[in-house]
């Protein structure tokens, strides 16, 4: 056996969740392995709509940039369509991921990033690069085997699957992120809720020039509403852009009972000719592969010192998009907190905190990717797709919607009420932003939790409650402009006050006296402060006073607030940084003040 590796965190697998990881806690200054069984990293496009929150982890790595030159970018993803055929008549289309002009002002006011399409087999190598510019240890080839845990650490037994030899690491703690049939998961023994494989589907990469049928009206998603044409568990065929609009993945589903289909060459070029609806079509097929629907999720991240994140934890159909920035926001909620346990300035009671926070989210997550597929059957019974199991006589019955009869002008109002409420799946922003988190992590201040005013799914609703995420607005920095977010984040707690809020940087510099860690402080306001509020718009979102002080996680999320100065602002807010950093809890005289 080869001589065992020593670091602080292990990471098992280099997917979002993997490779978010290795390099968040590189930036961080924290030693890392990350290892995977793997030769290269993912070699289809899988996972690709990446949202804001996602993006934002990409712009506080400072690879946000480089992210855009490989995505599509939102404008080009706008159209959900809904046709017989590319090539065919059209049913319907929905304006998505928020370029609806009633829906893009939600979108542009919630953050500086914009929601795009970057495929996983692009988004892997960048978060590759960062971690490994930054410091990684990165092994490929190696398979995670077994674990065992000790009060100190944890040693995990792995196989180099080129010369088959095993070894160990040794890690203080270990991220396993590898992936929906994950060994690590397995081994902790984390409940898992729900049922795997519920329906199968293949997919179909291909190299097809398009233009001529989807240019004039750009996409992601067109779904081929046509008998006979069917994804395992939402009937309807796919055809997914994945580089505009040359290469595409083709979604055709198969009977799981049956047991999984393997096509040869010919059929899968005759399911794409006959999706798009050209059979002269000139078809290159990359490659083929299976996939299951499931709906999973464990009832908790975590076991000792060995916490799971990604697809290990929430698993899904690719309905909503949600898996790979879920992913890398796990991550990102658990990385910071182990740099400062690693570093020995918290409690490791803080960890217990990631599961508390994100288990939520992945239940979330599972459930509403699950429900959209369940979305889809008012629009296949609108266009009259269900009302025969024969083909042609389906046909007749899909042409018959556009009679100028009473049942055809129901069925064609009830199709475009069915296509507009799948703005569930395609214009979820309350789902993806609106998370509120409830831990130990979290100091309450006494205040009530924010009613939502408009449907939380679908809108976003930015508040400094404690819990929820930072609001983006726009501010400058000399003659800078920056988002808020551009204030916070690199591992950093900030405090964030104003006019009259001197007090905190002498409570700053008690927290650093007590508990070693550094906190930044940043005025923001008229000229004279650190940052210029020139709109405004941090003025009417802060919802404190100016006096007063939030207290910024370093993954964005408000820690604690103070609505106004106070004569013992020190005291408060070391009390509160004792509370979260897992050295104290608050006492009742303090809680009795925050409630008021």
């Amino acid at each position: 056996m080869a001589a065992k590796i020593e670091t602080d965190v292990l990471v098992v697998g280099s997917g979002p969740a993997g490779g978010a990881s290795a390099a968040l806690l590189s930036m961080y200054g924290v030693r890392n392995v990350m290892i995977t069984k793997y030769g290269w990293l993912a070699d289809t496009p899988r996972a690709h709509i990446t949202n804001q929150r996602a993006m934002e982890v990409l712009r506080d790595l400072g690879v946000e940039r480089e992210a855009m030159l490989y995505a599509t970018p939102q404008e080009l993803m706008a159209n959900n369509v809904f046709c017989e055929s590319l090539a065919g008549e059209e049913l319907g289309r929905l304006y998505s991921w928020g370029n609806h002009p009633a829906r893009k002002a939600d979108y542009d006011l919630a953050s500086p990033t914009r929601i795009c399409d970057l495929p996983q087999n692009y988004l892997e190598p960048i978060l590759l690069e960062a971690a490994g510019q930054r410091g990684s240890i990165i092994r490929f080839n190696t398979e995670f085997l077994d674990l065992v845990q000790d009060a100190d650490g944890v040693t995990a037994t792995v196989k180099d699957r080129v010369t088959n030899e095993t070894y160990e690491i040794r890690a203080k703690y270990l991220v396993g992120a590898d992936g929906g049939r994950s060994r690590v998961a397995e081994v902790i023994g984390l409940p898992m809720e729900g049922q795997m494989g519920r329906a199968g589907s293949m997919n179909i990469i291909v190299q097809a020039d398009l233009s001529k049928y989807v240019a004039h009206r750009p996409s992601v998603l067109y779904w081929i509403l046509q008998p006979g044409a069917e994804i395992g568990g939402i009937g309807a065929g796919l055809v997914r852009m994945v580089r505009p609009w040359n290469e595409w993945l083709i979604i055709w589903g198969y009977d799981i009972e049956q047991g999984e289909r393997k096509l040869t060459n010919d059929e899968a070029v005759s399911i794409v000719r006959n999706l798009v609806g050209d059979d002269k079509l000139e078809v290159k097929i990359s490659s083929t592969s299976t996939w299951t629907v499931n709906e999973m999720y464990a009832g908790h991240y975590s076991s000792g010192r060995v916490f799971c994140m990604g697809d290990a934890v929430h698993r899904h159909p690719p309905t909503n998009g949600l898996g790979s920035n879920t992913s890398i926001q796990d991550a990102y909620n658990l990385c910071w907190k182990l740099k400062y346990v690693v570093e020995g300035k918290a409690q490791p009671s803080l960890l217990d905190s990631y599961s508390a926070e994100r288990q939520p989210v992945g239940k979330q997550i599972v459930t509403r990717a699950n429900k959209s597929i369940g979305d889809f059957p008012p629009i296949f019974e609108a266009v009259g797709l269900l009302s025969s199991t024969d083909p042609e006589e389906a046909k007749k019955n899909i042409a018959a919607r556009k009679a100028p009869t009473p049942e055809a002008k129901a069925r064609r109002k009830k199709l475009h009420e069915a296509i507009a409420y799948k703005s569930y799946e395609f214009n979820c922003h309350g789902v993806e932003m609106n998370q509120r988190y409830a831990s130990g992590a979290v100091v309450a201040d006494g205040s009530a939790v924010p009613a939502f005013a408009r449907d939380r799914e679908l809108y976003y609703q930015a508040t400094t409650w404690p819990g929820a995420h930072l609001p983006h607005v726009w501010v400058e920095q000399g003659d800078v402009r920056k988002s808020t977010f551009d204030l916070v984040g690199q591992g950093r707690f900030v405090l964030l006050t104003g006019v009259g809020g001197a007090c905190w940087s002498e409570a700053a510099s008690a927290v650093k006296a007590r508990y070693g860690v550094a906190l930044d402080v940043v005025s923001i306001g008229p000229a004279g402060c650190d940052v210029q509020d020139i709109y405004g718009d941090w003025f009417r979102a802060s919802e404190i006073e100016e006096d007063g002080c939030i207290l910024v996680r370093p993954d964005m999320f408000v820690a604690w607030r103070a609505r106004e100065a106070t004569a013992d602002a020190s005291q408060r807010l070391v009390e509160a940084f004792g509370q979260l950093l897992g050295h104290a809890a608050p006492s009742a005289a303090r809680a009795s003040i925050a409630a008021e």
